[in-house]
């Protein structure tokens, strides 16, 4: 029994020496911790971005069809995959590398901190660069799931690999660097605070650009050239994307903060959270006085749009110019979406709408509303046109939104030309019909329900040649 006790002081005096010997060994100064709990922070911040690709997952998947769920479902985790390795082995160097007005030429192949004196747009916040590589590739993957969105339905899935390893590395890391990464458009005072226009413009516009050059869906469009609806199957999977989505816009916005110590962080979550509310209602009720009844996608879609034009203008602006600034997003989004949709441009998430759109009207806000202590005072920018600053800051704004829209889609023009020229962009009638489940996977994300939809014969993905599956068009 002795020996007990004596082991049990021996054990409790061993763990209270530690904080003592710890501290006696290396003290803890106020930068160490400082930049501890930052690094802890963009950590975090960085997940929540990274988890947004399960909203885009829910949203997507939710708001096509049953035959197409999986495959939607599936290529989020592969495009992020890709945009992962393409980012490490180029898309960072291009985007954030030390080099010219245009893009960077140092730290291809990121090797962590012995490659940080290459990264000068990325040094000074206290953190570490292998850690600032994982915040800017969770935005990368954003904005590839954006461009993706457009295609969904009739895309071939190896366009998904080769798009997206391209858009990783020549498209996205090129806008990211004019703003960013130490630019001709940072220098002159551009405000994107978390990427209205580097993330949610820029593959807005490759969305649009490729979903024009895939043409519509089968039945989309009649003889008369009017659009039919084609619903998605699932809208409760779509409100919990929508939700996902907003909680990780926190890791967006309040996460380019790249500190908590000054509290800052706080207010951008403040204007970021009333925005979405603001575009999110807004959304609802137009839809309400124009089709009769309150749309939930229209919501949704509100919401997104919101949270898109806020981004940008998040750090500058004022609550009630939050408020306003969602308010405007979530009623053009709502016209717009049927504005493309008459036009023949066949979005089925409506990408352009809600990320190019929006992400435009997010661009030019700050032009309008951004105050001088945000702005001009932190030498961030002029302040906007309704705090006295003239034009200046509203032609800056305007400027970025004409480069990037001019750049994104000439680029992403030449890229679907070559592979829709080489190796094709589109799946087959047949295998349209069928669904991309069955015929790019050899499966259905929804088996027993495919097969009560009318099914005959079923083959998993050893043998998908010898399938005879036939399902009906709209299932």
């Amino acid at each position: 029994m002795k020996k007990k006790w004596w082991a049990g002081i021996g054990a409790l005096a061993a763990v209270s020496a530690f904080p003592v010997s710890a501290y006696a060994a290396e003290a803890v100064d106020g930068t160490t911790l400082t930049n501890g709990v930052n690094m802890a922070f963009v950590f975090i911040a960085a997940v929540l971005v990274i988890f947004m690709q399960a909203g885009f997952a829910l949203l997507e998947a939710g708001s096509v069809r049953m035959k197409n769920a999986g495959h939607v479902a599936g290529k989020t985790i592969l495009s992020f995959g890709v945009a992962s390795v393409a980012f490490w082995a180029f898309g960072f160097a291009f985007g954030f590398g030390n080099g010219n007005g245009f893009f960077g030429f140092e730290g291809f192949f990121f090797g962590g901190e012995g490659q940080a004196a290459s990264f000068d747009s990325v040094n000074g916040y206290g953190l570490p660069v292998s850690l600032m590589f994982l915040f800017h590739l969770a935005f990368a993957g954003v904005s590839l799931a954006i461009a993706g969105g457009g295609l969904a339905e009739r895309a071939k899935l190896s366009v998904y690999i080769v798009f997206g390893a391209l858009f990783t590395i020549v498209i996205y890391p090129v806008i990211a660097h004019w703003v960013w990464g130490g630019g001709w458009l940072g220098s002159m005072g551009m405000q994107d605070f978390a990427g209205s226009t580097v993330v949610h413009l820029t593959g807005a516009t490759a969305a649009l650009v490729a979903t024009v050059m895939l043409k519509p869906r089968l039945g989309k469009y009649g003889k008369d050239g009017k659009p039919n609806s084609i619903l998605g199957h699932n809208q409760v999977l779509s409100v919990l994307g929508v939700i996902i989505l907003w909680v990780g816009w926190f890791g967006f916005n309040p996460g380019s903060a790249l500190t908590v110590m000054d509290g800052f962080f706080a207010y951008v979550a403040l204007t970021t959270n009333i925005a979405a509310a603001a575009g999110g209602v807004a959304a609802l009720l137009i839809s309400w006085v124009v089709f009769g009844k309150a749309d939930i996608p229209s919501m949704l879609n509100g919401v997104l749009a919101a949270l898109v034009a806020i981004t940008g203008s998040c750090a500058f602006v004022a609550p009630w110019a939050a408020v306003v600034i969602g308010l405007v997003a979530g009623v053009l989004t709502f016209f717009t979406a049927q504005w493309f949709e008459r036009a023949g441009v066949d979005d089925p998430v409506y990408a352009f709408s809600v990320h190019g759109i929006a992400g435009i009207w997010g661009a030019l806000s700050t032009g309008f509303f951004a105050m001088p202590s945000l702005s001009t005072d932190k030498g961030l920018g002029q302040a906007g046109l309704f705090y006295g600053g003239g034009l200046h800051q509203l032609g800056v704004q305007a400027l970025g939104v004409i480069g990037t829209l001019a750049f994104v889609g000439v680029v992403t023009f030449v890229i679907f030309a070559i592979m829709k020229a080489t190796m094709g962009i589109r799946v087959t009638e047949e295998e349209e019909m069928m669904g991309l489940d069955i015929s790019e996977h050899g499966n259905y994300g929804y088996p027993e329900q495919m097969k009560m939809a009318g099914e005959t014969t079923f083959h998993g993905p050893t043998n998908p040649e010898a399938s005879t599956t036939r399902t009906p068009a709209n299932a």
